[in-house]
């Protein structure tokens, strides 16, 4: 992509993890980055491996569930960079329980930042797409939308992030704006050692368990997720929307 034709990518959650690494892969492949996340400290050590490779990026703290955060935040992307051609909704987090465990803000918590930020992003983002006639959003789904014990609140959020795939990528087609999700399975982030943390197991023997039961035989790299994420974000990916690509090192049950 040369400077002429240099578009903007904005990531949240992009201080750390797959965000980052997703930062750092648009990056590389040619895009400005604005690196979104809930404390905009946090970013710095994203926007430096970026511009230290001869990128450009830009920090922006943002609440991606306060909806007048959500205006403030791509108003200052559009000054500062441009007006957003892709966008790259991986901010999440975590409050695990089982069921009877799980209070009202465990619930709220996990919605507010998964389903309700991901509207508001999109929402926000995909009006300077439309008036471009081109645009990319890719959402960040997880395995766990098949289920998965201990995480109602998760799974509900990641499988409903899948319908607002679908459903956006049939509002948003006519104008040149691709929709897709990709759900990662297991990846070695902070977010997947704290569930070994939860649930009193050592990392290393958290990853070594997952391992042995995905087909390629490891678990998987926030790169691994960025590629994918990558693929969608591209000029190629022009015909693929509303799809949902797992990455997981193998087919899922």
């Amino acid at each position: 992509m040369s400077t002429t034709e240099r578009r903007v990518a904005v990531v949240t959650g992009a201080a750390r993890g797959i965000g980052a690494a997703t930062a750092l892969r648009l990056a590389r492949d040619g895009y400005a980055v604005a690196v979104l996340d809930l404390d905009e400290a946090a970013c710095a050590g994203t926007v430096e491996a970026i511009t230290a490779a001869g990128g450009t990026a830009l920090a922006v703290g943002c609440d991606v569930s306060d909806a007048d955060r959500v205006a403030a935040a791509v108003a200052r992307v559009a000054d500062g960079l441009g007006a957003p051609a892709v966008l790259v909704n991986n901010a999440g987090v975590l409050r695990d329980n089982l069921l009877f465990k799980m209070s009202d803000g465990d619930w709220d918590t996990v919605m507010n930042v998964h389903l309700r930020g991901a509207f508001l992003m999109a929402r926000a983002c995909q009006k300077h797409m439309v008036d471009a006639g081109w645009g990319r959003i890719v959402n960040l789904s997880s395995s766990s939308a098949l289920g998965n014990r201990g995480q109602a609140n998760y799974s509900a959020a990641k499988a409903g992030l899948q319908g607002f795939t679908k459903t956006l990528a049939k509002e948003l087609g006519k104008f040149g704006v691709t929709v897709n999700a990709v759900a990662p399975g297991f990846i070695a982030t902070d977010m997947t050692a704290s569930t070994a943390a939860r649930i009193g197991v050592g990392f290393e023997d958290l990853q070594a368990a997952a391992a042995a039961e995905i087909p390629v035989g490891r678990v998987g790299r926030p790169e691994d997720v960025a590629n994918a994420i990558a693929f969608f974000a591209g000029e190629n990916a022009g015909f693929v929307s509303g799809q949902v690509l797992y990455v997981a090192g193998g087919p899922l049950d």
